[in-house]
């Protein structure tokens, strides 16, 4: 720190330091990165291991859609920075998604409701 005498009165200057390798933008270890690709390459072997095995129905598609899930929650977290950003960001980004499984969830609930009612009334199942 340098002494400045200005009009009689001392004044202490600071100088900017210069960060030493400060590096631009946040950095990660990449010991994270292996760690999400090993779990992307479990969860993708784990996809096909369902169609390996044979499963069939509901399980076979609630198990795809499970790993496929899990998979993009690690990419959307990890490798497009998600799980650093601001709560609000991560809000505005996730929130609609969500709020369109869930119309999907009520439209396939009401397409079991009209066919049943087309079986009930009209006595066809078509």
């Amino acid at each position: 720190m340098a002494e400045v005498t200005l009009n009689g009165v001392s004044h202490a200057s600071h100088q900017a330091q210069p960060a030493a390798s400060h590096a631009e933008g946040q950095q990660h270890p990449i010991k994270l990165y292996l760690v999400v690709w090993g779990w992307l390459f479990i969860l993708s072997a784990c996809s096909y291991l369902v169609d390996y095995f044979g499963a069939h129905g509901y399980l076979r598609w609630s198990l795809i859609l499970l790993f496929m899930i899990l998979k993009a929650g690690l990419i959307v977290a990890v490798f497009m920075h998600m799980a650093w950003e601001r709560l609000a960001l991560s809000y505005a980004i996730l929130l609609p998604p969500l709020v369109l499984l869930v119309f999907v969830a009520i439209m396939v609930l009401e397409s079991d409701y009209t066919l049943l009612s087309r079986i009930v009334f009209f006595k066809s199942g078509a």
